[in-house]
């Protein structure tokens, strides 16, 4: 991880704890809504200094944008926007959980100080936690004309931000099934599928609660826009029944790729972009969005409290949103790009690989294929502790 030397340091475990009231349920105890942190709308902003100091900081997760073939070290679209504005990015790749970053920022954002972070890139679940509490700003859209044009409108209004106003798509996906149709000798289509007697011991699920519950939903007819608390303990049911009898190998992070490519898995749960780049040595590797429907999700760019560079900020969330450059990063991140237009661009493209990606329905779903797709209503603070507790349970953590 790069440096952050230049930014407040992080905080100790033990001044964690102090901040909180000597409580380690850090998520849990924000994720509730406790008053004290909550940040009413007028104490969000301060003073934006964009225009004397042309700069801003952003992190995101590593591996996450753009890279020179020839030189990893230069990001081709992030030095075009430095080029075009006059703005230089200290870009840093520090996130490599929502729940560590969480960690990391929370004891400024409830004590109303600087992250010192212009911008931050979280998944959408947690997103919704940092939206209910009031630890991101609302974003000028006069500011940013290619969001308001391009932006998918199957992402545009979440359960949490209807409207997006403070949070914007940086690369979505889609939540479906992996499965190696060589070595299995037939197609899946549903998630009932997972448990076939001749897959017992050679499944896996996504361990992370918020990864996992809504594509298991969609398998039993779930509208998961909408599902209920009977819902997500009726999984919660099937699932434990499926671990009594061996059917699950494991619970997993992303590091259900290694058991597919190795052969000791044959089918799992999966996210879309990590298949794309597994076809690529292996195109026996199949995923598949279940016919009851797959989990269309995103990791969204925010503006955090107290960020400096917010003009800033906003100006280089629409820069990627012009088609050009974000038909650049959709051909290097092969993650569902979040602005259809940029879709004519690629198929124009003269190298023949990148120009396939434009007929690729995981990276722009064609029209039967947003049908079935939907971006599941989050996990409120008021549930959250009593679902994760029985998951967890679940998945053995």
């Amino acid at each position: 991880m790069p440096s952050t030397s230049s930014r407040t340091p992080a905080p100790s475990r033990r001044s964690l704890l102090a901040a909180l009231g000597g409580t380690a349920a850090l998520g849990a105890l924000a994720g509730c809504g406790v008053p004290a942190a909550y940040v009413a709308p007028g104490d969000r902003a301060a003073a934006d200094e964009s225009a004397g100091e042309r700069r801003l900081t952003w992190a995101n997760w590593p591996l996450y944008i753009d890279t020179d073939d020839d030189d990893p070290g230069r990001r081709p679209t992030l030095e075009a926007f430095e080029k075009r504005t006059g703005i230089s990015v200290d870009y840093v790749e520090e996130i490599n959980d929502n729940d560590e970053f969480f960690g990391k920022i929370s004891p400024a954002l409830m004590n109303h100080r600087s992250t010192g972070r212009d911008l931050i890139v979280i998944s959408d679940w947690m997103c919704a936690r940092y939206v209910r509490l009031g630890w991101v700003q609302e974003m000028d859209r006069a500011r940013q004309p290619h969001v308001a044009r391009h932006l998918d409108p199957l992402l545009r209004s979440p359960a949490f931000d209807p409207g997006r106003r403070c949070t914007v798509p940086w690369q979505s996906g889609i939540t479906g099934i992996a499965y190696n149709r060589r070595a299995l000798g037939r197609e899946l289509r549903a998630v009932a599928d997972l448990w076939a007697p001749d897959l017992k011991g050679r499944v896996t699920l996504l361990s992370g609660l918020d990864e996992a519950f809504a594509l298991l939903m969609q398998g039993n007819g779930v509208d998961v826009t909408r599902w209920t608390a009977d819902d997500f303990h009726r999984i919660c049911e099937q699932v434990e029944r499926q671990v009594r009898r061996g059917q699950i190998r494991r619970f997993t992070g992303n590091d259900y790729t290694k058991d597919l490519v190795s052969g000791d898995v044959l089918a799992c749960q999966a996210y879309s972009g990590d298949v794309i780049q597994l076809q690529a040595d292996n195109p026996d590797i199949r995923f598949v969005v279940p016919e009851e429907g797959g989990e269309l999700w995103s990791d969204s760019l925010m503006i955090p409290n107290r960020a400096r560079h917010k003009a800033n900020a906003e100006r280089l969330i629409d820069f990627y949103y012009d088609p050009e450059v974000a038909a650049r990063l959709a051909a290097w991140v092969t993650y569902v790009c979040p602005v259809p237009a940029a879709r004519e661009i690629l198929a124009a493209a003269k190298d023949r690989d990148t120009a396939a990606l434009a007929d690729n329905p995981l990276v722009f779903p064609d029209g039967p294929l947003r049908e079935r797709l939907a971006v599941a209503r989050d996990i409120t603070s008021r549930e959250r502790v009593e679902f994760a507790e029985r998951w967890n349970r679940i998945v053995g953590l």
